[in-house]
């Protein structure tokens, strides 16, 4: 139950163990890398022609499950390294194994959201109809979604969710469990933690296309420099302002936003020739 001696403080705070951990740990880190972009290209290719736009329609459970959980590998193992290369390198002595169900405990959790933002959706659908279509009250959705999002930037839930993710070393010494299990409980619990982090922002990819590729790597880079840059509040206000400013822009001219694929337009411009 206690973490063993080599990661215990020694005067160092939040990222910056993680970060030496990363230098020691370069072979693993570059693995997650490996992993990430392999991830990229798959995703890329799974979902060419598929973006609709916002609240584009999630196919299959296990179709999406599987999507959701590669595009979580692509977009989360860049800024997770740290920690994982923090974790291995606490259990190198000890097992090998430990770090892959470190993450393997991570991608669990993440599949869990992924569930319920599918069950989420799929209820809606289900009891509601079309309700989430673009000409119904699917932009309005979309751009309150954004707002409250950026709203949620702001808010402590989201400041102690983002802190446990930017301090890899206080996270292993407050939810250190010894073995594989503890390993793949660890991993579920990091994971818990981003998602507080992150859910709002990953509501933000469906309000504007889960399918899209550019505004997967856009909700991607936003969260890799939460977690990473060292002027953490620049971070977050900056996210903040983007999403506000992306929210007003969806409900006000969604033809203004940049990558938005704008469901029905496509339609429209093929009609025009024919009546004019």
């Amino acid at each position: 139950m206690t973490a063993p001696a080599q990661a215990r403080p020694t005067g160092g705070g939040g990222l910056a163990p993680a970060f030496a951990a990363v230098r020691a740990r370069l072979g693993l880190v570059a693995v997650l890398f490996a992993l990430a972009a392999g991830g990229w290209w798959w995703t890329a290719r799974q979902m060419r022609g598929m973006d609709e736009g916002p609240w584009t329609g999630l196919g299959t459970l296990g179709w999406f499950l599987g999507i959701w959980v590669v595009m979580m590998a692509a977009m989360m193992f860049p800024s997770v390294a740290p920690t994982v290369a923090l974790y291995s390198r606490t259990t190198r002595r000890r097992s090998p194994l430990s770090p892959l169900l470190f993450v393997l405990g991570y991608l669990v959790t993440w599949a869990g959201a992924g569930l319920v933002a599918f069950a989420l959706i799929t209820l809606v659908g289900r009891a509601a109809g079309d309700v989430l279509a673009w000409d119904r009250t699917g932009r309005w959705v979309a751009g309150a979604t954004l707002l409250v999002a950026a709203g949620y930037e702001l808010s402590p839930l989201k400041d102690v969710c983002l802190g446990r993710c930017r301090s890899p070393l206080g996270f292993l010494l407050g939810a250190w469990r010894d073995g594989h299990g503890g390993a793949l409980r660890m991993g579920a619990r990091h994971g818990a933690w981003c998602v507080g982090c992150c859910w709002a922002l990953m509501a933000s990819l469906f309000a504007l296309g889960v399918m899209s590729v550019a505004w997967m790597a856009f909700v991607a880079g936003l969260i890799a420099l939460e977690k990473t840059l060292p002027w953490r509040r620049v971070a977050v206000y900056g996210t903040a302002a983007v999403l506000l400013t992306l929210g007003v822009l969806l409900l006000a001219a969604p033809d203004a936003v940049p990558a938005l694929t704008v469901p029905g337009a496509g339609q429209m411009d093929e009609m025009e020739p024919m009546g004019s």
